[in-house]
């Protein structure tokens, strides 16, 4: 097997100027609205959507995802090669290749980072399962990364993790310490300046970056405390890029003069978890989750409860995709594609009370159901604060399972607090998300039974607190099987496997709305290029594509609208850049926690 990164000529999408208007002073400063936490700026750590979405313009994997259709791209490495049963990755990386600093990209840089995370448990967190399976790694010479694999590994092994430059990072003295939120040094298309909860970040154009300077100077993540602030500020130029719209807040900008909206299926799924009794690595119990949800058939009975299609229609207005396993539709490869009433927990509250009834909960003189310790079953619901989409799910959900007999309390907190709260199994039920990169590898790994986390929390990431050998086995078969097909019906089995175990109701994979200013940015690169988005993106491109508008007519900054052609040295690709990066051979990208 062998996969080389170069030779294709591939053309790009871009969205088009919707009009033009003088340019202001500051013409060369994107500012991306920021309604999420930032719990940490420090690559090993982020979980958080918000956090990665700031990150993945600084730092770049082996391996990339293109712009045009999210197949594997040259990043820091130029090309890359696996042997026959895939037991060693080899990775050639850019020739001149700098870091923001002007030190040159190497081959220690790769080490280091993996080395890192390996030898480090405090640095596990976000990215450990991507290194589990590396027994050793080399440089012949400074250009060149041999990885040996424990088992043969079909995902490959460069794709989502981020490498960090080994000259500063090796000079700490705790790298899970280090905060990352001002003056760093990066190999992607921008760099962090600064940072503060009040003022957001602040990132400056890399002028090494590879594939040439970006066109604006910097980029601003602006904070507000909710969207609406935020679609507000759209529409008075406070801020040029916003996320994360809901159905009202997109048609509210629809046919705004100066504004372009984005609607695009996303690469994520929202869910509502339930907690099947956490356990931290060692198999202690953690947290506080109701004993009663260890019992599979009440878990069962939740998800049966709920009409996800209906909570499609009311969030959504029937937009994104029918939930089903974990891979949204975009990726078909390893999508379960099956009919809403087809699944095996399909909505059915009439099934949901005989499951109940046969279980032995009776129901008491109010109408909850008993625990087998005879005490009413109350669970908790736990939602982000800055999310409307859980809110309104909650309304729906609550009464729903009010008529199987158990009652519920709904809380709203940060997405910090929700963030650490269920990584230490603090709660029954909670609303979650994640999105992921085109190759489902980490996700599948984040439930694997190594990656619970310690008992204080840190550790690794599990994404449903669950843990089943036989998951962990066919995980095993996925991720060493070279032949496409039959590790996809692997990936779609793991999928059902957990799907049965109702750990992870997933109610919908998220339709994505989002609007920018087109009177002050035009060639914006979606992702992928036919139907794509803007923002959250497996990589840079959407922002790093963003033109001035310059002047009047259609005027543009830098180079015109025509932009130009660049011819990627060493690899013998050929990219248009005439609205973004235009890309050729195949982050997130890993699994991004909403």
């Amino acid at each position: 097997m062998a996969l080389i990164g170069a030779g294709a000529i591939v053309l790009g999408s871009t969205v088009a100027s919707a009009g033009a208007a003088v340019a202001e002073e500051d013409g060369a400063q994107a500012r991306i609205s920021l309604t999420g936490d930032v719990e940490t700026l420090n690559p090993f750590l982020s979980v958080l959507s918000t956090s990665d979405s700031i990150l993945m313009y600084q730092y770049e994997p082996l391996v990339a995802w293109a712009a045009e259709d999210n197949s594997e791209y040259p990043a820091i490495a130029e090309s890359w090669e696996a042997n026959a049963d895939a037991t060693e990755w080899t990775f050639h990386l850019e020739p001149d290749a700098l870091w923001s600093d002007g030190e040159p990209i190497v081959a220690d840089d790769v080490i280091w980072t993996i080395e890192a995370i390996q030898d480090n448990d405090a640095l596990k967190m976000a990215k450990g399962s991507l290194v589990e399976n590396i027994a050793s790694i080399e440089a012949p010479d400074e250009l060149t990364v041999v990885m040996t694999m424990e088992n043969p590994q079909a995902p490959n092994p460069g794709a989502d993790l981020p490498i960090v430059p080994s000259h500063v990072w090796a000079a700490l003295d705790d790298p899970a310490a280090y905060e990352n939120d001002a003056d760093t040094v990066g190999s992607g298309p921008f760099i962090i300046t600064e940072s503060s909860k009040t003022s957001g970040v602040t990132m400056k154009a890399n002028p090494h970056y590879r594939h040439g300077e970006a066109k604006i100077d910097s980029l601003v993540w602006v904070p507000y405390k909710s969207s609406d602030a935020a679609v507000q500020a759209l529409k008075t130029g406070e801020v040029d890029l916003v996320d994360g719209l809901t159905i009202a807040q997109f048609d509210s900008l629809d046919g705004v003069d100066g504004i372009t909206t984005i609607s695009a299926k996303g690469n994520s799924f929202s869910a509502l978890a339930i907690n099947p009794g956490a356990k931290d690595i060692d198999g202690n119990d953690l947290g506080d989750g109701n004993p009663v949800l260890q019992d599979k058939v009440v878990r069962q009975a939740i998800v049966r409860a709920i009409d996800n299609e209906t909570l499609r229609a009311k969030i959504l207005q029937g937009l994104g995709d029918p939930g089903t396993g974990t891979v949204p539709p975009r990726y078909p490869t390893f999508h379960w594609n099956i009919a809403p009433e087809e699944l095996p927990l399909a909505y059915d509250p009439d099934e949901a009370n005989r499951m109940l009834d046969e279980a032995g909960y009776e129901r008491g003189a109010d109408g909850v159901r008993l625990d087998k310790s005879g005490n009413p079953i109350d669970l908790r619901i736990m939602g982000r604060s800055s999310s409307s989409n859980s809110q309104q799910a909650a309304d729906f959900i609550g009464p729903w399972l009010e008529e199987i007999g158990i009652k519920t309390t709904v809380s709203m907190l940060s997405d910090a607090q929700v963030n650490d709260e269920s990584v230490l199994g603090r709660y029954d039920m909670y609303f979650t998300g994640w999105g992921m990169g085109p190759d489902p590898d980490f996700m599948m790994s984040i439930n694997l039974c190594s990656s619970r986390p310690d008992a204080d929390g840190s550790g690794a990431t599990s994404e449903s607190n669950w843990c089943d050998p036989a998951f962990d086995e066919l995980y095993a078969q996925q991720h060493s099987e070279t032949d496409p097909e039959k590790r996809a019906a692997l990936i779609l089995e793991m999928q059902q496997l957990k799907y049965d175990a109702a750990v992870n109701n997933v109610m919908f994979f998220d339709a994505r709305f989002q609007a920018y200013r087109s009177d002050r940015f035009t060639d914006a690169q979606l992702q992928p290029a036919e139907g794509g988005v803007l923002l959250r993106q497996n990589g840079p491109w959407g922002v790093y594509s963003l033109t001035p508008v310059a002047g009047t007519g259609d005027e543009t900054a830098a180079d015109g609208g025509a932009a130009g052609w660049w011819i990627a040295g060493g690899i013998g690709a050929v990219i248009l850049l005439g609205g973004g990066i235009l890309l050729s051979r195949r982050r997130s990208q890993a699994g991004d926690r909403e």
